[in-house]
């Protein structure tokens, strides 16, 4: 009983009427044809994608990477730079190598990340975070450290 009437309810919302659909309001007319109508045959498929859906650009990794590199030697900063260049964040411990080939590895790393438009931090006394320009690092550790002039490669 209350469904009956929640539905006459929603037919006169939506103006639908059971009796509408009787044709008995008039005389009807049926128009037989002189003929059978010839059989068209069916249109053949269009061969082409059904989905819409349509790639913009090569698929992106899903994950991002951070490679902890620790140097020992100069030529490794090649590596480094490869890392970068795919993408990939790098932590750079230099805890083992000299300091002078730390320098220099730091210099090479830099202008690297100038030209990837990236970024080089310190987050520690021998160590560097160099991410590429897909990368935001946020915060700073100066507080934790003291100035850069408290720090010496060397």
């Amino acid at each position: 009983m209350v469904l009956e009437k929640i539905g006459n309810k929603f037919s006169q919302f939506f103006a639908m009427d059971p009796d509408e659909d009787d044709l008995t309001s008039g005389p009807t007319e049926t128009v037989a044809p002189a003929s059978p109508a010839p059989q068209a045959k069916p249109a053949a498929k269009p061969n082409y994608r059904t989905n819409k859906v349509v790639a913009m650009g090569e698929p992106t990794e899903k994950t991002a990477k951070i490679v902890v590199y620790e140097p020992r030697i100069y030529s490794d900063a090649k590596e480094i730079g490869n890392h970068l260049m795919n993408n990939r964040a790098v932590v750079v411990n230099f805890d083992q190598i000299e300091s002078a080939d730390a320098t220099r590895i730091v210099d090479f790393l830099t202008g690297t990340v100038f030209a990837i438009h990236g970024e080089i931090k310190r987050i520690g006394q021998m160590i560097f975070l160099v991410t590429p320009a897909n990368f935001q690092i946020d915060g700073s550790l100066a507080a934790t450290l003291g100035t850069d002039d408290d720090i010496d490669l060397g």
